[in-house]
């Protein structure tokens, strides 16, 4: 069965089950501040799970576009991928455990024919000190879903101590088996949705765990270790729980938020245990192995780097919101991917000039029916993996001279971490080839100090991260919601005083300011910022009604509201008009009159790249 078909089975099952299909949102987040990427199907869809009433219903599926920074150091070992795409579909108060569990195991056992005796469950184990009872409902419910197939469902605790003890179905900590964005609840922000989940694994078979060469092989297994056998391909959230500043507290509704990888489930579907061999990527390992002349299966980590990192750096560049390689945020992520390919291209012996485009032309070609963005922005695409690809070779010929200085003015046997990080630091140059030159010459490489240099650096970046990412529209703090309603000001302002060729570009927006970017071609005078400034004020003194309309997409176009990045809206979509003064398609929340913004304050207005600036506000 093709990947399309697979995608579109479970849009289709799922619509029949009274589901309204929505579009994958952007992988770049919009007005949420604490993260660079979108990396699940919920994410986009949080004020829904919290209360806020969706356009398109209770029900809603689709495949989500997503992308996670925290595995590009994973990828290579056949199953971990950057970018994926996740098979979702959300209950917003609606059904609960019975239908969803019952839903996706007839998905997966009767649409897709998967052999049921291939399937295992993880439940919840429960949490006494936030009140959470052991997850007996799902477990019954399994049971009975499992019998129906003529498979009697053993459950059993412990498995992680005493093995797989002939069972079914598995109890897990909050560790394995409580879901929300930031983990476990020890580790979520108050505010933050989560619940206990049940997770689906496929036993890819024995063999994988007692094969001669494994480390695992006389080790203990279980569905949830780290050996091999089993892969999850489904995990259903309970989604019913907030973390209130006295504890956890229900949310008013109980929601259902389910994830499936897409990839995985492929991989599973056409009898594969490496997704690497899907269609989703034989067409760019066959284009590698045409540019390299050598075979995958002798290069598989360089071979694999290449393939996810090519294929997620042309999404987020595809993105219509996408952004161009850098040295912050988003951009460094899409560098950094660019050149990791790059590097492991250079191991692969690839002399072909400009061959990341190539690979990029394949992924579009694979994907452009579904997701016709990337087929939008090829353009751009191919011209940013060109420049990049002609600035790190450069980059990396000045790391040879330096490393050539080095070996002819040392008399050491050694090169020192220090100065191998400073290599891969200042020249991006990769110590696979520092230890390969090194080696040439008679000398090592101290890749112990190197790695504690490394480490240094990867907390220090870390600890600017969570210093840069804080807060975020998710949260709807009421300060949040006035400098989201501002953003609706800001916009139609600036086209009121430079012109209507200015969009939005997107924002971000924490409880302490606005960040706004817009299509222009020039720095703004200071007169046009304070003409932008009063307006909004003056608009602020007005007391205008903030009023909320739902409509279908088109009769939105038609009353003039602003619709923006080319994006795939939903069937009906939110207006939200600000009296007579502006009107955009938007999601909530909002506040309900201008006066309760304050005073609306620029402080800083700059460039972002060509044709885009940005603007910097607080209200007072």
């Amino acid at each position: 069965m093709h990947s399309k078909e697979i995608r579109q089975k479970y849009l289709n099952f799922f619509k029949s089950k009274g589901h309204t299909i929505i579009p994958s949102a952007s992988l770049l987040p919009e007005n949420d501040s604490t993260t660079l990427f979108i990396s699940s199907g919920m994410q986009p869809l949080v004020p829904y799970l919290l209360g806020e009433k969706h356009p398109e219903g209770k029900r809603l599926c689709n495949s989500q576009k997503s992308f996670r920074a925290d595995d590009i150091e994973e990828v290579g070992d056949s199953r971990h991928t950057t970018f994926f795409e996740m098979l979702g579909n959300w209950s917003f108060g609606d059904y609960f455990k019975k239908e969803q569990l019952t839903w996706i195991f007839s998905f997966l056992t009767d649409e897709l024919n998967i052999n049921p005796s291939r399937l295992y469950i993880t439940v919840f184990s429960g949490n006494s000190k936030i009140n959470v009872n052991k997850d007996i409902e799902s477990v019954e419910i399994w049971k009975d879903l499992f019998q129906q197939k003529g498979i009697k469902a053993i459950d059993v605790d412990d498995s992680e101590k005493n093995g797989m003890q002939n069972g079914r179905i598995f109890y897990y900590p909050e560790n394995k088996n409580w879901w929300s964005r930031s983990g476990p609840p020890s580790n979520m922000p108050i505010g933050e949705p989560g619940g206990p989940d049940s997770e689906i694994f496929y036993d890819l078979g024995i063999d994988l765990k007692k094969h001669e060469n494994s480390i695992w092989a006389n080790k203990l297994c279980h569905v949830n270790c780290d050996c091999g056998r089993f892969i999850e391909i489904g995990n259903s959230v309970f989604m019913e729980f907030q973390k209130r500043e006295k504890g956890f507290e229900k949310l008013k509704q109980q929601n259902v938020d389910f994830g499936g990888g897409f990839e995985r489930i492929v991989m599973v579907i056409q009898g594969l245990d490496n997704i690497f061999q899907t269609d989703l990527f034989i067409n760019i390992i066959h284009k590698i192995e045409q540019f390299s002349n050598k075979k995958y299966e002798n290069n598989i980590k360089s071979f694999e780097i290449i393939a996810d990192h090519l294929r997620a750096a042309t999404f987020i560049m595809g993105d219509d919101k996408g952004v161009m390689p850098s040295n912050l945020g988003q951009g460094y992520v899409v560098r950094r991917l660019i050149r990791r390919a790059i590097r492991h291209s250079r191991l692969l012996e690839i002399n072909r000039n400009l061959w990341t485009t190539d690979i990029a032309k394949i992924i579009v070609n694979d994907y452009k029916e579904i997701y016709p963005e990337l087929q939008r922005n090829i353009n751009f695409v191919l011209t940013q993996l060109e420049n990049e690809e002609i600035k790190f070779n450069q980059t990396v010929e000045k790391g040879l001279k330096e490393f050539e200085k080095f070996y002819k003015e040392t008399n050491k046997n050694i090169i020192s971490g220090l100065e191998t990080f400073n290599l891969y630091q200042t020249y991006g140059f990769p110590i696979e080839l520092t230890m390969e030159m090194a080696k040439e010459r008679g000398l090592k490489v101290d890749e112990i100090e190197y790695k504690k240099e490394l480490e240094k650096h990867q907390t220090l970046s870390r600890t600017a991260s969570v210093g840069m990412f804080k807060s975020g529209l998710a949260d709807s703090s009421e300060k949040v919601k006035q400098l989201h309603t501002a953003t609706h000001l800001l916009h139609q302002a600036l086209r009121n005083v430079l012109g209507e060729n200015v969009q939005q570009m997107g924002s971000n927006i924490t409880s302490e300011r606005l960040r706004f970017d817009f299509s222009y071609f020039q720095k703004l005078s200071n007169e046009e910022i304070q003409k932008v400034e009063d307006l909004i004020n003056q608009k602020i003194k007005e007391d205008l009604v903030v009023e909320e309309k739902e409509m279908k997409y088109e009769e939105a176009l038609k009353i003039d509201a602003l619709a923006f990045f080319q994006e795939k809206y939903p069937e009906k979509v939110k207006v939200y008009s600000v009296g007579d003064f502006s009107k955009e398609i938007c999601s909530g929340p909002h506040i309900k009159k201008t006066s309760e913004l304050g005073k609306f304050k620029i402080i800083k207005e700059e460039s972002v790249s060509a044709g885009v600036r940005r603007i910097r506000a607080i209200l007072k």
